[in-house]
């Protein structure tokens, strides 16, 4: 499927993207910041101007630890980057995918397991980033490497973090701004792309 901005906002989002080397972007469920996301990155990846793509995001545990997940690394964090998979299937058929992690071109990681990495020719997306800590989202963003992309998409009016816990992204937001290569953007309401059916039932059921 082609990437396509539905919305003023969606365009500036995607060229946002292709024009610089990290980009914020927070907005409510359904704006579209993780589908064009993922939409950019993979064609990054399949124009070449990338090598490869890595998908993370915070583990925020409810209940058990992540420690007691069994199998590797993927299994570990797979299901908490479910629907960033989904995005993917919806640009690519699903047996790409499979084969892009066999190659090593499609990496899935822990957030807390980047410190010491350096990502070149990357383009590395952190989704559900206002459940990142502070101090996480200041080592994500140092990982940086040439001809590297950092997208990182959140909505800091949902955070799953502790009350008394102190996230990072909403101060990214604010102090990031006017960056060479860096571009914060912020979707609304206006952007929402939903299936009519679900405004409808909103509606009857509030």
């Amino acid at each position: 499927m082609k990437l396509v901005g539905r919305s003023k906002n969606q365009v500036e989002y995607i060229r946002s993207i292709a024009n610089n080397d990290i980009i914020l972007c927070s907005g409510p469920p359904g704006s579209g910041k993780t589908h064009i996301a993922v939409g950019s990155a993979v064609k990054a990846l399949r124009s070449g101007a990338v090598e490869k793509i890595i998908l993370t995001r915070p583990v925020v545990e409810v209940g058990n630890s992540i420690g007691y997940l069994p199998g590797d690394i993927e299994d570990k964090v797979g299901p908490y980057l479910i629907p960033l998979f989904d995005e993917l299937d919806y640009y690519v058929e699903h047996k790409y995918v499979s084969r892009l992690m066999a190659d090593g071109r499609l990496e899935i990681c822990p957030l807390s397991m980047m410190r010491g990495r350096t990502f070149v020719n990357t383009c590395v997306i952190l989704d559900e980033a206002q459940n990142a800590l502070r101090g996480e989202l200041r080592m994500f963003l140092t990982r940086i490497g040439f001809e590297s992309k950092l997208i990182i998409t959140g909505d800091f009016l949902q955070s799953d973090l502790p009350e008394r816990t102190r996230g990072g992204f909403r101060e990214c937001l604010e102090k990031l701004q006017d960056m060479d290569d860096v571009a914060v953007l912020s979707l609304a309401d206006d952007d929402i792309v939903r299936h009519p059916l679900i405004y409808e039932i909103e509606r009857r059921l509030k």
